[in-house]
């Protein structure tokens, strides 16, 4: 499959090597510029947007309505581009994104990710998937190639990025709970490292927290 890309960060330049060794074709552009093994660097971001597909791994709803929106860029996509949005963002944008893409003839495939950039680097993100069956299957092998698991939210695009966002909510609210749970127990002696070795290895096994938590306050 010939595939675009648009946003080279850690995720970005992790998902784009892995494409590329799952043997897909793949074209990148980066407005900070940057290279990756086995990845064709666009001249223009025009060229990342004439393939099969589309993976835009972008900030925020700000960064995407600039490179996309703003400068018309996603008006020149080939037709019948597929176009994957990885970032995660609101729901307001990405309803206003859906109806964007329905008057410009363009398949929108929600796929934001749960992992961090060492994740990625192993493809084994959770991708949160959400949009037009026929357009999530086209998307697919490059999801699969880049995910331990790919979880189907449903058919509007908001779906998956309401889900993604009481994901990270929800490791919010359990990082502030188990800084407290810190505080408690150092105010009665238990030494900092001991507490968290017993809870990471109890009750909150999730991967972000213990070197969030290890950091000194």
């Amino acid at each position: 499959m010939n595939i675009g890309i648009i946003g080279l960060g850690a995720m970005g330049r992790a998902i784009a090597r892995n494409l590329a060794a799952a043997g897909h074709s793949v074209i990148a552009w980066n407005r900070s510029g940057g290279s990756v093994d086995g990845v064709r660097v666009a001249e223009t971001p025009v060229q990342a947007l004439q393939g099969d597909m589309l993976l835009t791994m972008l900030s925020d709803d700000q960064a995407i309505h600039s490179a996309l929106i703003d400068s018309g860029l996603l008006g020149q996509a080939r037709p019948g581009v597929v176009h994957v949005v990885t970032s995660t963002i609101s729901v307001a944008f990405a309803q206003e994104l859906e109806a964007l893409h329905r008057t410009q003839a363009i398949d929108l495939v929600a796929a934001p990710v749960l992992g961090r950039p060492d994740v990625a680097a192993r493809a084994e993100l959770n991708v949160l998937t959400a949009g037009a069956t026929e357009a999530i299957d086209k998307a697919r092998p490059v999801l699969n190639a880049i995910s331990k698991r790919v979880w189907y939210m449903g058919e509007d695009p908001g779906m998956a990025y309401a889900a993604k966002l009481a994901c990270n909510m929800m490791i919010s609210f359990a990082i502030e709970a188990m800084a407290e749970a810190v505080v408690l127990t150092e105010a009665h002696g238990v030494p900092r490292e001991r507490f968290l070795e017993l809870i990471l290895g109890t009750l909150f096994g999730s991967r972000p927290l213990p070197d969030l938590l290890r950091q000194p306050h």
